[in-house]
């Protein structure tokens, strides 16, 4: 019998947030060893609760859920998305705008699988949500990485952006506020990206599953807002981390400006649509429940909050290693420090982490992992509580302590 090996299609699709490391945590698990987890942005195993409303509202629809749905998701789920997007500026979105999904990760397949033929270039954010370049690479496609400026917010580097466009370029993806920097983009800054697709012809994918974790004076801009009616905006958003229903898989992707230029592609979107029959379909009861009703979230980001107090102390104590800085996150749930190159000579950050893991039991994502080029980052995951995250960053610093 030959060797069963896996596709070809995978030799350039990675997901190290889920990946050696992972595999190395749940070894030392297995020996008996009590592994932290700050590699992935799950926030049940860290005491928070999807609010009542939204678990009895679902409970309540479980017999009415049985059976298929639209492909495109249920009715009611739909048109409360399409009147937040209203309520925020975008007049025309209807209920036909909008797919439902398995949370965004699935619909970012399914679009990318839609839309990228092979050798079309899409360009990215480095760092990135891993799952953007996997998926343009798994559809056949080329991922350019334009650069976030870590010495400015990490803001997109808006000339490394058009000068990474060539005749192949197809798209370009905004990731705001973003995973793993935890940047929020000024409107001059969203503005300029969106001219960049203007200019050149581009889609523009936005992914803004962060866009209601935000702190202190951050504003989120809604990239579809400025992309106005000449210029194809997929957004994305979902429930999965404002209202912590992580495993609830409820997400969606709104389709916004020139659609009647798009109409072959989105035929394209709603055959993918119509080939996985309809997304999970009890979670879908709970997107009207959840965007209409009391934002809880608003608690945690404020002081006093707990999304807020352990970013900003995640922050303060990472920067308090030596050889260590790190730009204070202004949403989203992430640190991304930086390792001095002067302090720490490190030229496998994968290799780092997993000493780190065995040293310590602490489970981070090196930063080669979110397609970052130079080996001198890491991503921590800011979801324990004061707590357990000043233990977790002083094993952080003890280790490091080791290889200054």
């Amino acid at each position: 019998m030959r060797p069963i090996t896996q596709s070809r299609k995978l030799q350039d699709v990675r997901y190290d947030v889920r990946g050696p490391i992972l595999v190395e945590a749940q070894r030392l698990e297995a020996e008996g060893h009590k592994i932290l987890k700050l590699n992935i942005g799950n926030t049940a195993p860290f005491g928070f609760e999807a609010p009542e409303a939204i678990v009895a509202d679902m409970t309540r629809h479980l017999p009415d859920s049985q059976g298929y749905v639209d492909s495109k998701g249920i009715y009611s789920a739909r048109t409360a998305v399409a009147q937040y997007y209203q309520s925020k500026g975008l007049r025309e979105t209807t209920v036909e705008d909008v797919f439902i999904g398995n949370g965004v990760s699935e619909l970012i397949t399914m679009v990318l699988q839609a839309f990228v033929d092979d050798g079309n270039e899409v360009l990215i954010p480095a760092p990135d949500y891993p799952l953007w370049t996997g998926a343009v690479s798994l559809s056949g496609g080329t991922p350019v990485h334009y650069r976030c400026d870590e010495s400015n917010g990490w803001d997109p580097d808006l000339a490394d952006v058009e000068a990474k466009i060539t005749e192949n370029t197809h798209a370009l993806v905004i990731i705001n506020p973003n995973n793993p920097t935890g940047a929020v983009y000024s409107e001059a800054t969203v503005r300029g990206l969106v001219d960049i697709a203007r200019r050149h012809g581009l889609v523009v994918m936005a992914d803004e599953i962060y866009e209601k974790i935000l702190f202190d004076d951050a504003v989120h801009h809604h990239t579809a807002t400025y992309a106005g009616d000449d210029v194809l905006c997929l957004t994305f958003s979902g429930l999965s981390k404002a209202y912590r229903v992580c495993g609830y898989r409820a997400g969606w992707v709104m389709i916004s400006g020139p659609k009647h230029m798009a109409e072959d592609f989105l035929e394209g979107l709603t055959l993918l649509s119509n080939m996985r029959m309809c997304a999970n379909v009890p979670a879908q009861h709970a997107i009207q429940t959840a965007l209409g009703g009391y934002q809880s979230v608003d608690e945690l980001i404020v002081p006093g909050g707990r999304f807020y107090e352990q970013a900003k102390l995640a922050s303060r104590l990472l920067n308090e290693i030596p050889g260590v800085s790190c730009v204070e996150p202004r949403g989203a749930l992430y640190c991304f420090p930086r390792l001095d190159p002067e302090v720490y000579a490190v030229e496998d950050d994968e290799s780092l982490v997993i000493d780190l893991l065995r040293a310590k039991k602490i489970l981070v994502t090196h930063g080669t992992g979110f397609n970052w080029p130079e080996p001198d980052h890491f991503r921590v995951v800011c979801l324990p509580d004061e707590e357990v995250m000043t233990e977790a960053i002083g094993r952080i610093g003890d280790f490091l302590e080791t290889r200054r």
